[in-house]
């Protein structure tokens, strides 16, 4: 009968401490510690399964008030049940406190509390009292069978969702290909002449947001909010964009010379600063090999933001040549000698005719323009020969080519009156 008193009243004292607030003092874990002590073995087990089952109901007609307050139609009829709420929540809290005042006698005793540490690891309490094999294992076996069971409620309509999501990666990817083939189609076939590279990019845009919308339609399937995710792309996209606005300012630059197209893979170009042949182009630079076979790699930022000279733009380039004859030359002859010279080169363009006047007399020689028509691909050479040939010529007809000279005249006059002699 004592026995039957005590275990009583050991149960009215859980109660009463699960009725009261949150706060609880140190005298109650001290007031239910000595109540433990002093039953027996048997009588603590059962006092701690009467706690255990009052959590699990506690937890149970919780999960019950959180369906009832999301079904409530306004705030006037969620207010009593969030007052419940939290009044059932305050017992929860003290009724693990509970727990825990028993799991520590009953391991004093030395009786199996596993369970129960259980329990209270669930609760994110990993204190060394509650840790053991058996309590540790018993957490992973409950989280196993509690995945097991949602496995086994939800996993067929997951794998029909999975399956559509697939089904319409699929079809996207189809798409964005044959749209891709469209707009390469449509470029070859459009009057434009738009570059190998600006194809592949446009043909590269419209694969990309054609799977954009796929993957887009397909989180949507799965339940996955999009909103969020666009508003996180679009801070991400910010925040790229600002730590990278130097490397995409290089790539609008790049779309604005594909779209203009002031030079092509294979011209020579003076550009940024720099002269030689494109060999190779992307959308962020330009690499141009020089005529001392260096391989400079420019920014298109630096070529669109400056003057672009396209060298071999044209099938024909002028030669310009400067040619000085002395003062005391025969004009005529001079430039009869240009001519032979000039027309007689292999190179040199009969249409457009060249043009060879008298340009300047400046101060050491009167000065001949030359300037012969060529094949672009041949302007060097033509340079080249005529200038070596019109020396050789004019040294052969007696013509000079004066260096800059400069006359000095002394004028002699009579002392001035009072000059010493």
């Amino acid at each position: 009968m004592r026995s039957r008193f005590m275990f009583m009243s050991l149960l009215a004292l859980s109660l009463s401490v699960a009725s009261a607030t949150s706060a609880r003092a140190e005298i109650d874990d001290a007031a239910i510690r000595t109540s433990l002590e002093g039953q027996s073995d048997s009588a603590i087990e059962q006092s701690a399964k009467d706690v255990a089952d009052r959590i699990a109901t506690l937890k149970s007609e919780l999960d019950d008030l959180g369906g009832q307050i999301k079904e409530a139609a306004d705030d006037a009829a969620k207010a009593p049940l969030e007052s419940e709420q939290k009044a059932k929540q305050i017992e929860l809290d003290d009724q693990y406190a509970t727990l825990k005042v028993h799991v520590a006698v009953m391991k004093e005793r030395g009786i199996d509390a596993g369970e129960y540490q259980t329990m209270l690891l669930e609760t994110g309490d990993f204190s060394l009292d509650n840790l053991s094999t058996k309590a540790v294992t018993g957490m992973f076996t409950k989280m196993f069978d509690r995945s097991k069971e949602w496995v086994i409620a939800n996993a067929p309509g997951y794998v029909v969702k999975l399956l559509l999501f697939i089904a319409i990666m699929i079809s996207f990817g189809i798409l964005s290909r044959i749209a891709g083939r469209m707009v390469k189609t449509s470029l070859e076939m459009s009057k434009l002449k738009t570059s190998a590279l600006l194809k592949d990019f446009f043909v590269n845009v419209v694969t990309k947001v054609v799977m954009l919308a796929g993957l887009l339609i397909g989180l949507m399937v799965l339940n996955v909010p999009i909103a969020p995710l666009l508003a996180g792309i679009g801070v991400l996209g910010f925040v790229v964009g600002f730590a990278l606005q130097d490397t995409l300012g290089n790539f609008a630059a790049g779309i604005m010379l594909l779209l203009y197209r002031p030079y092509d893979v294979g011209d020579v170009v003076t550009a940024g600063g720099v002269t030689g042949k494109v060999t190779s182009m992307s959308l962020v630079s330009t690499t141009i090999g020089t005529p001392d076979n260096q391989v400079q790699v420019v920014p298109n930022g630096a070529i669109w933001g400056g003057v672009i000279t396209n060298v071999t733009a044209n099938d024909t380039r002028r030669v310009d040549l400067t040619m000085g004859i002395g003062y005391e030359d025969d004009i005529d002859k001079a430039e009869e000698v240009i001519r032979d010279v000039v027309t007689s080169h292999e190179l040199v363009l009969k249409d457009p005719e060249p043009a060879i006047k008298l340009h300047n007399l400046g101060e050491s020689s009167v000065d001949f323009i030359v300037r012969p028509w060529t094949k672009t691909s041949d302007y060097w050479t033509v340079y080249w020969d005529l200038t070596k040939a019109l020396k050789k010529r004019f040294d052969q007809e007696g013509i000079s080519i004066p260096y800059p000279q400069r006359d000095i005249h002394i004028i002699k006059g009579d002392a001035p009156e009072g000059a010493k002699s």
